[in-house]
């Protein structure tokens, strides 16, 4: 996961991709301490390594064998720490195919297989439900474009376990609304930026499936 701000001069990220933007420090699991490039883009760079260390240790019990999405990707900071850290599978969505094209290839590099990256703009792809639901979400859309409220609301239709965690991150002025089937469990503030840890409670009228993932 990355953090997408707009310029200055337009609501629009502007995105020229190329190598040589820094380096994704992996910070625990099967490839802790392992170092993988970022393309050199504007707006992005990897979910600090403090906020990524808070956020998986809030999330100990629930990452090994889970089934995770992750939205708005990136660099993949998120999905490739869950994996590291023993996720059955995850899928990954990031619409710019350069940033798309260097995840594929950091997974390549650590060996991954039980990762999908798919190109595609996530509030079109959240339209089609999932064969199987996810039991942990990350979602960290680009701020200041009104995505969080509707990306976290077409999570409801079909895409989340009963009792699945979800990570959002979002400008820090901003107090998102999210499902009422959503309770806050914790929430971490890291420079102009909130990322708040939510426990599904599930929804009246839902199958028993999803708490097979």
């Amino acid at each position: 996961m990355t953090r997408r701000r707009p310029s200055p001069r337009s609501s629009r990220p502007s995105r020229r991709p190329e190598r040589g933007g820094g380096k994704l420090r992996i910070i625990g699991g099967d490839f802790r301490r392992r170092l993988l490039p970022v393309l050199d883009s504007p707006g992005l760079r990897p979910t600090p390594d403090r906020v990524r260390e808070t956020l998986f240790n809030w999330l100990t019990g629930a990452i090994p064998g889970a089934r995770v999405l992750d939205l708005f990707a990136g660099t993949g900071a998120l999905g490739i720490e869950a994996l590291s850290r023993g996720a059955a599978e995850a899928v990954l969505v990031e619409r710019d195919p350069r940033v798309a094209g260097a995840l594929t290839d950091n997974l390549a590099t650590l060996g991954i297989r039980e990762a999908e990256v798919i190109t595609a703009d996530v509030r079109p792809f959240l339209a089609s439900p999932p064969s199987r639901p996810f039991a942990v979400a990350f979602v960290d859309p680009p701020f200041r474009q009104g995505l969080a409220g509707d990306c976290c609301a077409a999570l409801e239709a079909g895409w989340l376990t009963e009792d699945a965690w979800i990570y959002l991150e979002t400008e820090a002025t901003l107090s998102p609304e999210v499902p009422a089937t959503w309770t806050l469990h914790r929430e971490v503030r890291a420079g102009d930026s909130t990322g708040r840890l939510y426990r599904r409670t599930g929804g009246a009228g839902e199958s028993s499936e999803g708490d097979a993932c």
